[in-house]
């Protein structure tokens, strides 16, 4: 399609000549300029430019310019758009540009109605030429005398604005949360504050006015957090600064508080700082008790006055707890150990990873005398911190008093007594304050001083295992026992009674209280094997040969008319008599010799008084055992008379009584 012409014939040739003579201009400027095209050329090409559409900004026609009129009127710009030029390019090039259009004659453009065109046509400016007026509808003129187009006007990116924000009265709100706070409304007086705050963030009195009200509401780490950012914003603000002190008091930290109140000036008073102080004193006082004393007990009592100072629903701080865990286990009884389980407890719930509440805990289970738990709870402390010492200390002391102890129970079952009470005391050795280990081991080595005839040591032994542990029943009847071998059957028999009483339901309590009974009244006998001078266990061998050593001694040939002596070789045989009779020897072990028969049924029968008689002492007495009633081999029999008791002879309620067909051993008399 061929461009339209808008100029006549006589105003295209004149355009030519006025294009000819500013070429000339410019080739005798300074300036450098490419060769003028050939006049055929430049129809050629026009003839060749196809219509474009036409800018919607202007009601008029453009041409485009051909390259001559371009490399002409933008000499040495290069193709890029003047909009993308920095300023002072763009300045440049708009002086050259109104050079060249003041050294040429303006076009006659005729009066007559142009061709119409395409309303959607325009032509684009070349690149390098500028207007005179940005967006405006005139274009401007080329050195060929060529209409460039207008360059779209220049529009920034209006990003959308958000809408006002409502003026917020900061003070308004202050006095609002004055209000509430005044009459303890203090959930109210933090939402105000907080109002303030958020229209004044920088304000640090909105925010200490809020850690008051957090304070009053017992939110005390919330305070603690508002009242340090008040003192950010404003240094060492007395009221501030005494308000984090309060704090800190409450929570349970009166050292930082004190360090705080020594930052005001002028000094507080000594009221305000009477809390911190007392608190301070307390903790110092429950931590020398565990450092000194050997009981918890002040520990505790410390620590109870110390928590008073704090604040309503302030959890005990870690270091409290630990402490008061130590101190129930100094205290060491059922009770105390209990409330260590707990304190250690509370704290492993907070952080399950906690080396120091694993190790309260395993030393807790220790003093119960659970080792092997102990042991789980030290070797978890030590995954989690390799170099806690407390866990390695205690994890080796467990392991070695385990081993020394189990030794000691070999030795002891194989017979080894001595050796076995040699461990035993090594093993006390390796942790004197743990009470309930060590009351066990002093009962075992109690157990086995008996064994060796040590009697005083293990009374001894069974008195501080009852000191560590009140309520170790086993210690009691093995000093019990100590006792009435030692020759003290009075007291042991005191002792086993003691027992029943606080223990009724004690397995095997009544048999051995008969049989510390019995041994008392073997007591008050004349004893054979102290005549004798042998013991309890010696053979027939040593019998007869310590009866023949002090018979020859106190023989009445040998000591005429000494009545002592007379009287004592009369016992050396009476003893010799006795022991060298298996049978005999047998009954006096037993004590069947000293129970009379008449006192056998007022007991077991009767339920009167009397002295108890264990059944198996009452079998052996009749001849092995109880096989029957009445006429039977081998044992005891009853003839029943014809109407009437048992035991009566005649019919008429006689109360006689009569041996059966067997009879009864000797010595009863009915």
């Amino acid at each position: 399609m061929v461009l339209p012409n808008f100029f006549n014939k006589s105003s295209k040739k004149k355009n030519i000549e006025k294009t000819k003579n500013s070429k000339e201009n410019l080739r005798s400027s300074p300036a450098p300029s490419p060769s003028p095209p050939k006049r055929s050329s430049i129809k050629s090409v026009r003839e060749r430019e196809p219509s474009r559409p036409t800018s919607p900004r202007s009601s008029k026609g453009f041409t485009r310019p051909s390259r001559s009129s371009r490399q002409t009127s933008s000499p040495g710009f290069g193709d890029t758009h003047p909009l993308n030029l920095p300023p002072e390019e763009r300045e440049r090039r708009r002086s050259a540009l109104s050079a060249m259009s003041d050294s040429e004659d303006h076009m006659d453009v005729d009066q007559e109605e142009p061709v119409a065109s395409s309303p959607t046509s325009f032509t684009s400016a070349p690149p390098g030429t500028f207007s005179s007026t940005n967006g405006a509808d005139q274009g401007s003129t080329s050195a060929n005398g060529d209409v460039s187009p207008v360059p779209p006007p220049h529009r920034a990116p209006v990003e959308p604005q958000p809408p006002p924000k409502p003026t917020i009265d900061a003070e308004a709100y202050k006095t609002a949360g004055n209000k509430f706070f005044k009459i303890g409304d203090y959930d109210k007086a933090i939402e105000e504050y907080t109002k303030a705050v958020e229209a004044d963030p920088k304000s640090p009195t909105y925010i200490s006015n809020r850690s008051a009200a957090l304070m009053s509401a017992n939110r005390y780490e919330e305070a603690l957090e508002d009242a340090k950012y008040a003192n950010d914003l404003e240094p060492d603000n007395a009221k501030v600064l005494l308000r984090i002190g309060r704090i800190y008091t409450n929570l349970g930290r009166p050292q930082e508080a004190l360090d705080i109140y020594s930052r005001i000036h002028p000094p507080v008073s000594a009221k305000d700082k009477a809390p911190a102080v007392s608190m301070q004193a307390h903790i110092q006082q429950a931590e020398e008790a565990l450092r000194e004393g050997t009981t918890g007990s002040m520990a505790i009592h410390a620590l109870d006055l110390a928590e008073r100072g704090l604040g309503v629903g302030v959890d005990r701080p870690r270091r409290w707890k630990l402490m008061r865990g130590e101190a129930y286990l100094k205290m060491g009884n059922a009770n105390a150990l209990g409330d260590a389980q707990n304190m250690a407890m509370s704290l492993l719930r907070n952080n399950n990873q906690d080396p120091e509440a694993l190790v309260l805990r395993g030393r807790a289970l220790y003093a119960q005398g659970d080792n092997d738990k102990a042991l789980q709870h030290f070797r978890q402390a030590l995954n989690c911190d390799p170099d806690f010492k407390d866990a390695v200390k205690y994890l080796r002391m467990v392991q070695k008093l385990d081993r020394m102890k189990e030794e000691g129970n070999v030795a002891f079952k194989s017979g080894k007594f001595r050796d076995a009470v040699k461990l035993y005391s090594a093993a006390l050795e390796v942790d004197p304050f743990n009470k309930g280990t060590n009351s066990k081991l002093l009962q075992n080595r109690a157990m086995a001083s008996i064994k060796v005839k040590e009697y005083k040591s293990a009374i001894d032994d069974c008195t501080r295992a009852l000191s560590l542990d009140p309520t170790y029943l086993k210690a009691r009847k093995t000093k019990a026992r100590a006792l009435g071998e030692s020759g003290n059957w009075d007291e042991a028999v005191r002792e086993y009674k003691a027992i029943a009483e606080s223990n009724p339901s004690e397995p095997g309590i009544a048999k051995e209280i008969r049989n510390a009974e019995l041994e008392l009244k073997k007591s008050k006998r004349k004893d054979y094997y102290k005549i004798l001078g042998v013991d309890k266990d010696a053979g027939e061998t040593e019998i007869k040969k310590a009866y023949r050593k002090l018979a020859i001694v106190h023989h009445p040939d040998k000591n005429p008319d000494n009545e002592e002596a007379a009287e004592k070789f009369k016992e050396i045989g009476e003893a010799y008599e006795t022991l060298s009779d298996p049978q005999k020897r047998q009954r006096y072990d037993s004590g069947e010799d000293l129970i009379d028969p008449s006192e056998m049924f007022q007991g077991g029968f009767g339920g009167g008084g009397g002295v108890q008689i264990d059944p198996e002492m009452l079998f052996n007495m009749m001849g092995g055992g109880m096989s029957g009633m009445g006429g039977m081999g081998g044992g005891p029999t009853f003839s029943f008379s014809t109407g009437g008791s048992p035991f009566g002879g005649g019919g008429g309620g006689g109360g006689g009584r009569q041996r059966g067909a067997g009879g009864f051993p000797s010595g009863f008399s009915f």
